[in-house]
């Protein structure tokens, strides 16, 4: 091999498999991919639908809150937006932002209303959320974009 073909030590890989960091930042993306999708599951599917279709779990629920149905409607559709939102690019960041601000309130309510009986649940769900609202930060910029273009 003569000099002029010598590798430098500073070519980017071409086999394909990428550098550690390409790998990594791959795998990490793929992981946090992976958490929108299983969390826009949860909110779409078991978290949503009850609401939506008046099972009765959701109805005791809102009724012993002293909230009704109007109340159960409502948070049963932020949470379906919520949980298509996290599948969209452009919303992702404000989609985790939103739905974290709901398990706020969820968590209050599961503290005053139920005397604490879940009140883990939506701080557990906040986490992964708020990572997600930091990871996709950069869509925010795309949608103030989009939003000053109307």
């Amino acid at each position: 091999m003569s000099e002029s073909t010598a590798p430098t030590g500073t070519t980017t890989p071409t086999s394909g498999l990428g550098s550690p960091v390409t790998r990594r930042a791959r795998g990490l993306r793929i992981a946090l991919r992976t958490v929108q999708v299983l969390l826009a599951l949860f909110y779409g599917v078991a978290s949503a639908l009850p609401k939506l279709i008046a099972h009765p779990s959701a109805v005791e629920s809102f009724d012993r809150m002293g909230w009704g149905s109007g109340a159960m409607y409502t948070i049963g559709a932020l949470e379906l937006a919520g949980a298509v939102a996290l599948l969209t690019p452009v919303l992702q960041s404000v989609a985790a932002l939103a739905l974290s601000a709901l398990m706020v309130g969820a968590f209050i309510v599961q503290l005053t209303a139920f005397d604490g009986q879940n009140a883990a649940t939506p701080l557990i769900l906040v986490v992964p959320l708020l990572l997600i609202a930091w990871a996709r930060r950069q869509h925010n910029r795309d949608l103030l974009g989009l939003l000053r273009r109307r």
